[in-house]
């Protein structure tokens, strides 16, 4: 009788504390997929930004510092370190030539692509070691993570 309540009181505590579980647990999750890079890489914030410019073109630094919830000074330090390497250039903007856009180069877009393939790659074998069983549970927490965000 006494392990069952014990075992209640388990499953409890673990239920009011599922918020803090799922933070922890993503929050794992996500900085050893962001931990998978090519080596010499850039680091995580310049590598976020030249991923954006990447899939979506050119952008302002306002609008990049906006994505990235960073001031614009700070921004400004991570463009410069990108355009110093080569993975970006600045050009004006051809509707407005007071604004500078930033784009990646050639090689900022290889370099986006080859963390995004190893990122991805990392994350497919860890999945593909799992079970069967284990995968769908992934899948249907996938989506409900995905209701969660979008609600």
């Amino acid at each position: 009788m006494e392990k069952r309540a014990t075992d209640q009181h388990s499953a409890e505590a673990d239920e009011t504390d599922l918020g803090g579980q799922v933070r922890s647990a993503v929050g794992r999750l996500y900085r050893r997929f962001r931990s998978e890079r090519p080596e010499g890489s850039l680091g995580d914030a310049a590598l976020d930004v030249l991923t954006r410019l990447h899939k979506h073109g050119p952008q302002t630094l306002t609008e990049l510092s906006e994505h990235n919830r960073v001031s614009p000074a700070s921004m400004s330090q991570i463009v410069n370190r990108l355009t110093s390497a080569g993975y970006a250039v600045r050009t004006r903007d051809p509707g407005d030539g007071r604004k500078v856009l930033f784009s990646a180069t050639t090689e900022g877009d290889e370099l986006a692509g080859a963390a995004r393939a190893q990122r991805n790659a990392w994350l497919d074998d860890q999945l593909r070691a799992l079970s069967a069983e284990d995968r769908a549970v992934i899948a249907r927490a996938a989506r409900l993570f995905i209701s969660i965000a979008d609600s």
